[in-house]
């Protein structure tokens, strides 16, 4: 599915119950996660709708380096230039995005919540279990703003994986939330603002405490890596997920 206008400027993408995001600016787009390999055929259909073609892409963000968000990132970065970031505590697992080790044993609780596994069958269908890793070209700063369209500034957000981060738009009122802050985990089929499950995330407390300074921020738009969008403010998302067991 495409929505267009999300956020002002900002374009949704979303392909087996994960999101990926298209950023306009003057000079191009920035795109943020890369979903499946087969997530770039939607995405190139969403260029085609704005008005634009890969050649106007400037760069990759990753939040994180999970299979489901580095998907087509090799195809993009070999075959058309793009230049891809990801935050150094993630390059290692950007390159081998099956390798990472969650708080608790991954099989166990999709087993045990049994909601979750339909989302967890649509995500292999889309090529989650043929994700090539990808060697970023850069490191995220997060003491200034990225020098690519719409001039995303990132905050560390470390807990779901070491790595992780949000990207904030202040001029947009928008944060690209990444898996730090989702409305739908997909290893348990639970919605609303929460973290994700410690199937999936390393540190299930630290991911916790790396929401509250994102309750700070004047985000309007909460844009997560998983789920709808939530537009009653990033505060009263955080809020929630921090009363909610994950």
């Amino acid at each position: 599915m495409i929505a267009l206008e999300v956020a002002q400027g900002v374009h949704a993408v979303e392909h087996a119950y994960t999101n990926c995001f298209l950023i306009e600016g003057d000079d191009g787009v920035t795109l943020v996660d890369a979903g499946f390999p087969s997530t770039w055929r939607l995405v190139s259909r969403a260029l085609r709708l704005i008005g634009r073609t890969v050649e106007d892409v400037r760069g990759l963000v990753i939040t994180h380096g999970h299979f489901d968000h580095v998907g087509f990132a090799r195809r993009l970065q070999q075959d058309h230039g793009v230049q891809v970031w990801a935050h150094p505590g993630d390059f290692h697992l950007t390159r081998h995005p099956y390798r990472y080790r969650p708080q608790q044993p991954r099989v166990i609780h999709p087993l045990t919540h049994p909601r979750g596994l339909p989302l967890l069958g649509a995500m292999v269908a889309a090529g989650a279990l043929r994700v090539p890793g990808v060697t970023a070209d850069h490191a995220l700063p997060t003491a200034a703003p990225l020098p690519l369209p719409g001039r995303p500034e990132i905050i560390h957000t470390p807990g779901h994986t070491d790595g992780e981060c949000v990207v904030w738009l202040p001029d947009r009122g928008a944060l690209l939330s990444g898996d730090a802050l989702v409305t739908l985990d997909p290893y348990n089929g639970r919605r609303g603002p929460r973290i994700i499950a410690p199937s999936a995330t390393h540190d299930t407390a630290q991911a916790q405490a790396s929401l509250s300074p994102l309750a700070e921020l004047p985000a309007t738009h909460v844009l997560p890596g998983h789920g709808a969008m939530w537009t009653d403010g990033v505060a009263s998302a955080v809020e929630r997920a921090q009363q909610t067991d994950s």
